[in-house]
């Protein structure tokens, strides 16, 4: 099964919250980046426990740096920020604080609430980055598969950050679901309650004036189509936003993430071409 439209999804999505949620053992003992701090540590950006975000910045960086927000992945019923951190600091490293929200998840909640979560988290950051080193009026939203979604959302539809949204200067999606049909018990349990399911879909809101953008997929994806990303950027082309559209060979769904630590950089140039992407948007 493969999450594309008019095909059925639920499964592949629950067979997508088994495949990212290793990642925290994982996390654990792939060797990290140096060179960089934990700067704020279970910082709340509201009352529920998952609202909660870790901050990653440079050790002895000056100047207020981009910020990157990075959303996991994980069906949005699973994943821990603490299971992320090696992305955290690989992507501090290259010069930006960093930071890696916890949100609330399905079946606690439903769409639209990890959204709400999503914004709140970035509003955090534009209140607090210059106390962690950060510019708050550079902005870069990141993540993975549903992470991806999420960034996708708060870049696209005006509806999450409002004002805040013009401080986005780019946001990357890697391996990201953005038009898909809701058919399978994942999808319903996650966005089963909305009125119109197509205001649930990234590619609904893709148009004229939204944040430059840098899709990437591996063409061994078998659980979330690159098809998703094609269709989100030719949408955004036509409207004249820029993509950056990288496919890199050989790779599957969790290796385009796990291509970010350490050990694993010369499966695919995913962290360089990240870092230069975030870099030139803001700029």
């Amino acid at each position: 099964m493969r999450l594309g439209r008019g095909r059925v999804v639920g499964g592949v999505l629950g067979l997508l919250a088994a495949a990212c949620s290793p990642l925290r053992a994982f996390n654990a003992v792939v060797p990290k980046d140096g060179g960089v701090r934990l700067v704020a540590r279970d910082a709340a950006f509201g009352p529920d426990p998952r609202q909660r975000l870790d901050v990653y910045a440079p050790q002895g960086a000056s100047g207020a740096l981009p910020v990157i927000v990075f959303y996991y992945g994980g069906s949005w019923n699973s994943g821990t920020k603490r299971g992320y951190a090696f992305v955290g600091r690989a992507l501090a490293a290259r010069g930006f604080v960093v930071a890696v929200p916890d949100y609330r998840l399905v079946p606690r909640v439903r769409f639209p609430a990890f959204l709400q979560d999503n914004a709140a988290a970035v509003r955090w950051v534009r209140v607090h980055a210059a106390e962690v080193g950060g510019d708050p009026d550079r902005l870069v939203l990141a993540g993975h598969s549903a992470g991806a979604y999420n960034a996708a959302m708060l870049a696209t539809d005006p509806r999450w950050l409002g004002a805040d949204r013009r401080y986005v200067r780019g946001w990357i999606g890697l391996a990201g679901p953005y038009d898909f049909i809701l058919d399978g018990p994942v999808t319903r349990a996650t966005f089963g309650d909305a009125p119109d399911p197509k205001l649930t879909q990234p590619v609904t809101f893709a148009g004229a004036g939204d944040p430059p953008a840098l899709l990437a997929t591996g063409d061994k994806d078998t659980l979330v189509q690159p098809r998703n990303s094609d269709a989100l950027a030719a949408r955004l082309t036509a409207a004249g936003v820029r993509v950056e559209r990288r496919r890199y060979p050989g790779v599957g769904h969790v290796g385009l993430l796990t291509a970010v630590a350490k050990p694993f950089r010369g499966r695919a140039p995913v962290l360089a071409d990240m870092a230069a992407f975030a870099h030139e948007v803001t700029r």
